[in-house]
């Protein structure tokens, strides 16, 4: 069972998570979502539910934490979840693919892409539907960021969070790289974590 207490705490200032809009969703929602959906805006746009995200990412630390860093695979099909993706590679020191996840790369050992993880990060389920796929063959756990309007079946554990906004994915992925070394105990305190937030963001 994992420990999810003080899961309320926030990892980081409640303006941040508003002002990069991790909780600005989609004009559509999918029943999948609809538990981590808080309201909708006069203008159709669902509005995720801040503190499940926030509690989502902390859950998402516990499970990677407990894996060896080439154990892990995370990727985004999305252009402005590709450099978040690559800094939470190279700091984590996991397998990552950034761009277009070529076919075969989870189930086929003759490809030289081909690798075997234990735990897949998919930066949007629609998006990233070929390394989703290919994780359910394969019976290999997956972490995935989820609009209002994604899909979770194939998804064990879902944080919902704007997987197609630029600062959002940065937030997210600044947060969870973070909170994976503190779980991990490799940063004593969250002052020892020296990557910045605008360090994750994709260039326009």
């Amino acid at each position: 069972m994992i420990d999810i207490q003080n899961a309320q705490d926030l990892l980081i200032d409640e303006d941040i998570y508003l002002t990069s809009g991790v909780h600005i969703g989609t004009q559509q929602k999918s029943a999948d979502m609809k538990e981590f959906i808080f309201k909708v805006r006069s203008d159709g746009l669902y509005v995720l539910d801040i503190k499940k995200t926030n509690e989502r990412i902390k859950i998402a630390a516990n499970m990677i934490s407990k894996y060896h860093p080439e154990e892990i695979l995370i990727v985004s099909a999305r252009q402005y979840g590709q450099k978040p993706v690559r800094m939470f590679s190279d700091i984590i020191g996991c397998n990552a693919f950034p761009g277009r996840f070529v076919p075969g790369t989870l189930t086929n050992p003759s490809l030289d892409l081909y690798v075997e993880p234990k735990i897949l990060i998919v930066t949007d389920p629609a998006a990233d539907q070929q390394a989703l796929k290919e994780a359910v063959t394969s019976r290999i756990p997956v972490i995935g960021l989820c609009d209002a309007n994604n899909e979770t079946k194939y998804v064990d554990l879902v944080i919902p969070s704007n997987n197609k906004g630029r600062r959002s994915l940065a937030v997210v992925y600044w947060l969870l790289t973070r909170e994976v070394l503190k779980t991990k105990g490799a940063i004593g305190s969250y002052a020892d974590f020296k990557p910045e937030l605008k360090d994750f963001e994709a260039t326009l």
